[in-house]
């Protein structure tokens, strides 16, 4: 038996789009000998369908995939420590299989991956599940981070918009925090927002750039002033999540007469706006969504 420690990519594979992938993701993806898959249930096959359309896009022979079902999470619980709780026993046994997956899947010596949806620095749980694992002493392995297209990034350029103005701050954040308040100062990135915060902020002067399903054949796009579009983002939503059982969306939140950016690259009137099935603009092309873990 090799002394040779294990090895673990963390890879980051872009919004969905095959094409997002970096060369150095691809060049990674070569590099292993098994990859690591977390399903999560039937009603998200299509996550499990579209990380194999990419390795089958950029993998030339044959590959190794390793599946385990993710453990339930407790969603109900949103506010405070008991949301905290929730999700670092959610993490703790999302550890223990990865653990397990790592011990009897991964031979010493040999080279693992984990594919994570856009960047596993933003709003993903994997790195901090390996140190998890590391810091039980139970298995001993190295990883290194390939850095991915973020959702954040995808979906801007969908948008053909700045997440930044000229001197002003941008503020990522989870829906929740939005009613917990938030700089005045900024332009807002939210994500994971499961509750539809946006609709608690009309009247305000809000301008939304709204995705869902980015970078993949279902993405829907919408602009517009927030107290015109929130219903449509919400009707939307709605029916996305009735037709594949789940969605991720992102979006931003900006004041202003337009909503444009200070070079006014988008004002909103000809940037895209458009729902895949609903008789706008869809987007055409690539493979047949994030996974993305809450923090």
């Amino acid at each position: 038996m090799s002394d040779a420690p294990r090895h673990i990519l963390v890879i980051g594979m872009g919004a969905g789009d095959p094409d997002h992938l970096t060369l150095a993701a691809v060049k990674a993806m070569r590099r292993a000998d098994v990859f690591f898959v977390l399903g999560k249930g039937r009603e998200k096959d299509a996550l499990t369908r579209l990380r194999r359309d990419i390795l089958d896009e950029h993998l030339t022979g044959p590959y190794r995939v390793v599946e385990a079902e993710d453990p339930w999470r407790d969603r109900t619980q949103q506010d405070g420590g008991r949301y905290a709780s929730a999700v670092h026993d959610w993490r703790h046994r999302r550890a223990d299989i990865c653990e397990r997956l790592i011990v009897e899947e991964l031979a010493p010596g040999r080279c693992g991956a984990f594919l994570v949806w856009g960047d596993p620095s933003l709003y993903d749980s994997t790195l901090a599940i390996l140190e998890d694992i590391r810091g039980r002493g139970t298995v001993e392995f190295g990883y290194e981070v390939i850095p991915g297209i973020s959702s954040v990034s995808a979906f801007a350029a969908r948008h053909r918009v700045t997440l930044n103005r000229v001197g002003r701050p941008v503020h990522i954040t989870p829906g929740r925090r939005l009613a917990q308040g938030f700089p005045e100062d900024c332009d807002l990135v939210v994500m994971l927002d499961g509750h539809e915060s946006f609709t608690h902020l009309t009247g305000r002067g809000w301008w939304i750039h709204w995705g869902a399903y980015v970078g993949t054949p279902d993405e829907i796009l919408v602009s517009g002033p927030l107290d015109e579009v929130a219903g449509r983002i919400s009707r939307l939503r709605a029916e996305a999540r009735e037709r594949h059982g789940w969605i991720m969306d992102t979006y931003l939140l900006r004041r202003g007469p337009d909503g444009a950016d200070d070079t006014g690259a988008a004002d909103g009137k000809d940037a895209a706006d458009g729902a895949n099935g609903t008789g706008g603009a869809s987007r055409t092309g690539g493979a047949s969504d994030a996974d993305r873990t809450n923090p």
